[in-house]
């Protein structure tokens, strides 16, 4: 399992780079099976740093997505320099996009990234500024109950 030692790794995410999509979400998942993390955590962790990265990846020129794991909890957080969100509360519902066609042709953009992080999360911050760019704040707790 996990040692008393809290770990934090910090990854570059480049927009329009779909070549290396995905990547960064496959390379937290493997550090998380390395740690001995409950695989049903791990799964839920990769669902969520894939949809956060995919939306940089999308719609931001660039994101920085920080791993953080201490013994009870564990935190991606992610700075992206791009266009913000017009409209979180909208964002948040499943089926809403502003993909563009392209993006929707190569198989990205249903809507689902931003309700499937919340979903998956057992905290989620989302804050926005247009012109400036988007933060997240994913948290998911060790333990059944989400005691810190």
């Amino acid at each position: 399992m996990v040692s008393h030692h809290d770990l934090s790794r910090t990854f570059e995410i480049k927009g329009r780079d779909f070549s290396k999509a995905g990547s960064i979400s496959i390379n937290i998942k493997e550090i998380l099976r390395e740690l001995g993390i409950d695989p049903v955590i791990v799964r839920r962790v990769a669902i969520a740093s894939y949809e956060a990265e995919m939306n940089v990846v999308m719609y931001a020129n660039k994101g920085e997505m920080v791993l953080r794991l201490n013994p009870k909890v564990i935190q991606i957080t992610l700075e992206d320099e791009g266009p913000g969100i017009e409209n979180i509360e909208m964002a948040m519902q499943e089926g809403y996009t502003t993909a563009t066609d392209e993006i929707r042709e190569m198989g990205f953009g249903a809507g689902m990234g931003l309700p499937n992080i919340k979903k998956n999360a057992d905290m989620f911050e989302l804050k926005s500024t247009i012109g400036k760019g988007t933060s997240y704040n994913i948290v998911f707790y060790l333990n059944s109950k989400g005691d810190v």
